[in-house]
């Protein structure tokens, strides 16, 4: 007996001489696959989707090319197929292939109370996630890094933030632009008069009209907005981005069992090059937005290692 221990003991050393890491790889235990949801006891989300036969998603119908309604008033976007996906993997785990899916339009004013009061069971749009949020809600892993930057016409003279002094800007309320832009114009005396827009479309037509001369956003958002204007030349980005932020899904706080599961749908998109497909549909193809439009943001290189590594780590 002590023998062949010995032996098996001189193989393994001799493997791990001749084979890098052999030894390491030998002496890991294999790795459990993990259980669907209904092999387990359900719980929170999952719970009640089981005792209802209804999934309830958040809807936005300007957070092109997110979550928004195109020109036949269907729902599309980004974020929006992400949701999908999860919605197909309930119904699989969960043996519901009746399962009914319940929708409501949020705002960025509505949408927290709205997944922290369970009214609804996951939100996928152009939601930040941050810390000061968790504390009423949990986010998934992150589907997209984006910073907050300008949009000005091309001949404003505006390029950097300094430029924006004494000036009016627009922002959406209720998002972290606003408060960025609020912490900014407090910190460096910049005096600026900041105008609140109540969605995406109002922020851009702030500025499209003359009452600001700049509008705030998300970066990718502003570019959306650029696709969709009547004279997309006369405008341009500017602006060093003020902060890099996270976008993922909304879901209930505390709720593990859930978030496991959006989790790895998110994971496997991104490993299987299913989420390279969909970025390249949404952000560098023609959209069915005002006759045809196209975004025309190339993958910035976070969003690939995000791909290579996916998390659900905010920035802030």
């Amino acid at each position: 007996m002590t023998s062949r221990i010995h032996r098996r003991a001189l193989t393994a050393a001799l493997l791990a001489c001749l084979v890098p890491g052999a030894w390491s790889q030998a002496a890991k235990p294999a790795a459990k696959p993990a259980q669907p949801a209904a092999a387990q006891p359900l719980t929170g989300t999952l719970a009640k989707i089981r005792e209802t036969g209804t999934i309830t998603l958040g809807t936005r119908s300007a957070s092109v090319p997110f979550n928004y309604l195109d020109d036949n008033n269907k729902q599309a976007g980004y974020a929006w197929e992400i949701a999908q996906h999860v919605v197909d993997r309930v119904k699989k785990d969960l043996n519901l292939p009746n399962l009914q899916v319940k929708t409501m339009e949020v705002t960025p004013q509505t949408r927290i109370p709205l997944v922290a009061n369970q009214t609804l069971d996951l939100e996928c749009s152009s939601t930040t996630h941050n810390t000061e949020r968790e504390r009423q809600v949990s986010f998934s892993n992150t589907f997209f890094v984006v910073g907050a930057r300008l949009l000005v016409r091309k001949n404003s003279g505006i390029r950097y933030w300094a430029d924006l002094v004494g000036k009016n800007i627009v922002v959406s309320g209720g998002t972290t632009a606003e408060r960025l832009i609020r912490e900014a114009n407090a910190k460096n005396g910049w005096g600026i008069n900041i105008l609140l827009a109540k969605d995406i479309n109002e922020n851009f037509l702030m500025v499209e009209t003359g009452r600001a001369q700049a509008a705030m956003q998300d970066d990718v958002i502003l570019y959306g907005n650029i696709a969709r204007a009547n004279k997309p030349y006369d405008w341009q980005v500017v602006g060093v981005p003020m902060a890099q932020e996270a976008y993922a899904c909304m879901l209930r706080k505390d709720d593990a069992q859930f978030k496991a599961l959006v989790d790895d749908v998110i994971a496997r998109m991104m490993k299987s090059g299913e989420m390279e497909k969909i970025y390249t549909k949404y952000f560098l193809s023609k959209i069915n937005v005002k006759g045809g439009v196209v975004v025309g943001m190339p993958v910035p290189e976070p969003m690939w290692e995000l791909f290579r590594n996916p998390n659900d780590k905010a920035f802030q």
